[in-house]
């Protein structure tokens, strides 16, 4: 590891709707985003599905939510939320770091 890199913790919930891909499948494409953005993944949880405790959308009560563990240069977090802003897959992204 880069001693350059810091240690992040992301939250992604990710929608399926519609969507022939599977949750894992959701999950293997932002783990190559993240590689992308010369990030390495250290670690995936997947939450499973929750519901909302506020509902923005009618036909959107819950999703699945997905822990990933990553270690990345600082400036990565910003390049990944551009990147999966245009994904539909994923509807929220939190990054925090660990």
């Amino acid at each position: 590891m880069n001693s350059t890199n810091r240690n992040y913790r992301a939250t992604f919930i990710l929608d399926n709707r519609g969507k022939e891909e599977s949750i894992d499948q959701i999950v293997e494409g932002v783990k190559k985003v993240i590689a992308e953005v010369k990030g390495e993944v250290t670690g995936v949880e997947n939450i499973g599905k929750k519901d909302f405790a506020r509902v923005t959308d009618k036909k959107l009560t819950g999703a699945a939510y997905v822990h990933i563990a990553f270690s990345a240069p600082p400036d990565a977090p910003a390049h990944l939320r551009e990147r999966l802003r245009l994904n539909s897959s994923v509807y929220r992204t939190f990054i925090q770091s660990a």
